[in-house]
């Protein structure tokens, strides 16, 4: 996990607070690493749709790609 951590406060639709808290009861997690893990996903998932945003932007043969990076 973090080696480092800071708090920080949120607001959050009450259903989703109670979903929370159901899933953490159900689990045994914590809701931090419930909402830690969550965020993490969907950071993940953005990069891969900037990705392919930026794949459909510009389409570079294998040759280009490797010369661009001098190789």
């Amino acid at each position: 996990m973090y080696k480092s951590v800071k708090p920080i406060t949120i607001t959050l639709p009450l259903e989703l607070i109670a979903q929370l808290d159901s899933l953490a009861k159900e689990s045994g997690k914590k809701k931090t690493s419930i909402v830690s893990e969550a965020l993490e996903m969907y950071l993940d998932f953005n990069d891969i749709k900037v990705a392919q945003s930026r794949l459909k932007d510009k389409n570079i043969k294998a040759d280009d790609f490797f010369k661009e990076l001098g190789v």
